[in-house]
């Protein structure tokens, strides 16, 4: 299982605004719990930022796009909750 560093960094700046509450700060218990849970962090690398530019315009949110090129790039299903991100030709997994 797979952790985009995206996803951290989304995580960092909603904690910053208040909009996140966690037990810890972010940069405690994300590494934490990715290695409790086994899951190895997937670094965001140019070949997926320069994938954002051929996607459809689907979706505005800059993370899910960056999700959805690292999906398409890697291979891998994207778990999510928003049926626009599965509106893209990856495989999705539906999060409660």
């Amino acid at each position: 299982m797979l952790f985009s560093a995206a996803s951290g960094w989304e995580i960092a700046i909603k904690f910053a605004l208040g909009r996140l509450p966690l037990p810890a700060v972010p940069e405690q218990f994300v590494p934490e719990r990715l290695a409790r849970d086994g899951i190895s962090v997937l670094p965001v690398e140019l070949v997926h930022a320069l994938r954002v530019a051929t996607l459809p315009k689907l979706h505005r949110d800059p993370f899910d796009r960056l999700l959805v090129a690292q999906a398409m790039v890697e291979g891998v299903p994207l778990l999510t909750a928003d049926r626009r991100v599965a509106a893209y030709a990856i495989e999705t997994i539906p999060a409660a």
